[in-house]
């Protein structure tokens, strides 16, 4: 009896994220993988994610109930075991049968045939003991080290955490990160360059493609989506729909607010309701975001501002690549550069910089980071960021406003590369975002009942995974005097 298809592909990919470093969420959505039916791609994402975000505890199961310790098996048997694991765990509607036997079959295919009998007797064992659930352990974990050990995440990265957030604080973190994340939309409309989520119209578009979405958590403008493959609607094919975490479409909104400032509050038209405020307040702005893949907050920057120019650039070619779909956009201009060394003779009136990081404030959508990450990585990202905030500040206009922004949780990558950076720089000055929130709020980006306060770290943006539904992001605006 063959493998079925979604296990088949969940194997595959756990081991490339072990084996190549590969990001799960990226082979999930690859063309091989768009190819499965929607009821095998919707099981083997289950899988896939599901064994990331529970691959502690898993390993403990698996540990318990072997013979031989689990840092000695091969990738092939070791995968195999966590996926049944996480079957006989977490997913209560799969038959224990089912879930031993294409385990066991997984191995044969792997050609390790040697171990199908080990894979069976483990997978047995596990199955006697039963399923626990862990979700309500996490909120009652006493400590760093009961949070860590219930919420499967590292004891050192969860001692940060509980240091600098709280121990309240970081339980909602931790569960979040293991709870399936909201999928989040921004729609827009290139001819009439209004944003069109609060358009009946547009929903009543997505609902008959089969997608059901509700109101957003923080902007007037995002979606979330209930049920449903937005990926497959027309409107995400014709670049109509972007599909963004909220905390995202948030610091791009920041990035380029100035430029909308004149707009009228209740739909960004001007007074004569054709959107010509639109075009004065943008006439002659340039625009830089200078680590753009990709290539979400470019296109809302871009959107936003249609009369700006826009200039995108990326590093790496596969990542650049990315960015291909913006070309479709008239005002963006997509240059490979390394953002240390910025290939520009002129200076931009706004630049976002929202560089390469951790990524710990996005582990609920990409939770094999968490496994990799080691304490000194912080180090050798900070440098980095250190060299990328200096070059685009050389390139920031007189004037000009830069939003440095990342999604992650630490302070190496934020404030003190921010305070790094700008210390003895006379010229520039951190800007308290309270002041921009507000601005939000009163254009009717911010929705009405979103606590300003809570999205604040002194003069920082900062949104938390858990205390906010979204990802956790930080962002500090700066000013060149």
């Amino acid at each position: 009896m063959a493998v079925s298809q979604a296990r088949g592909a969940a194997f595959e990919i756990l081991l490339r994220v072990e084996r190549d470093g590969s990001y799960a969420s990226e082979l999930l959505h690859s063309d091989r993988l768009t190819k499965l039916a929607p009821r095998d791609h919707g099981l083997a994402t289950e899988l896939v994610m599901g064994v990331l975000r529970w691959r502690w505890l898993l390993d403990q199961r698996i540990a318990a109930a072997s013979s031989q310790q689990i840092d000695r098996l091969d990738g092939e048997v070791l995968a195999a075991l966590r996926l049944g694991a996480y079957q006989l765990q977490f997913l209560s509607r799969v038959p224990v049968r089912a879930a031993i036997f294409e385990s066991v079959e997984l191995v044969k295919a792997a050609r390790k045939r040697s171990a199908a009998s080990f894979v069976n007797a483990v997978l047995r064992t596990i199955a006697k003991a039963g399923a626990q659930d862990v979700i309500p352990k996490i909120a009652q974990s006493p400590d760093s080290q009961a949070i860590a050990q219930n919420a499967a995440h590292p004891p050192w990265l969860v001692e940060r955490w509980a240091a600098r957030y709280g121990l309240a604080t970081t339980r909602l973190i931790c569960a979040y990160d293991q709870t399936v994340p909201d999928t989040a939309i921004h729609i827009y409309d290139d001819q009439s360059r209004t944003d069109l989520a609060n358009n009946g119209k547009i929903e009543a578009e997505l609902a008959a493609a089969g997608v059901e979405v509700s109101r957003g958590h923080l902007l007037s403008g995002a979606r979330r989506v209930i049920a449903g493959d937005v990926s497959k609607t027309l409107l995400f094919r014709e670049g109509r729909l972007l599909i963004q975490d909220e905390a995202s479409q948030l610091v791009a909104l920041l990035a380029g607010r100035e430029q909308i400032a004149e707009l009228d509050p209740a739909n960004h038209k001007g007074p004569d309701g054709d959107g010509r405020n639109i075009e004065r307040a943008n006439a002659g702005r340039t625009i830089l975001d200078c680590c753009a893949a990709p290539g979400g907050k470019t296109r809302l920057l871009a959107w936003r501002n249609p009369r700006a120019k826009v200039f995108a650039t990326e590093l790496h070619a596969q990542r650049a690549r990315l960015l291909k779909n913006l070309s479709r956009l008239s005002n963006i201009h997509i240059l490979a550069a390394d953002a240390r060394m910025l290939p520009f003779s002129r200076v931009f009136d706004r630049i976002l910089a929202d560089v390469p990081c951790s990524g710990t404030g996005t582990l609920a959508r990409n939770p094999e980071i968490k496994w990799r990450l080691r304490i000194e990585d912080l180090k050798d990202l900070q440098a980095r960021q250190v060299g990328i905030l200096e070059s685009a500040l050389e390139r920031l206009a007189i004037g000009g406003r830069l939003v440095y922004s990342t999604c992650s949780l630490e302070p190496e990558e934020n404030e003190t590369v921010v305070e790094t950076v700008l210390d003895g720089a006379a010229k520039f000055v951190v800007v308290d975002f309270r002041h921009e929130l507000e601005g939000l709020r009163q254009s009717g980006d911010l929705l009405p009942g979103c606590d300003v306060s809570s999205l604040l770290a002194g003069p920082y943006l900062r949104t938390i995974p858990g205390v906010h539904s979204s990802d956790g992001f930080f962002a500090a605006l700066i000013e060149r005097k």
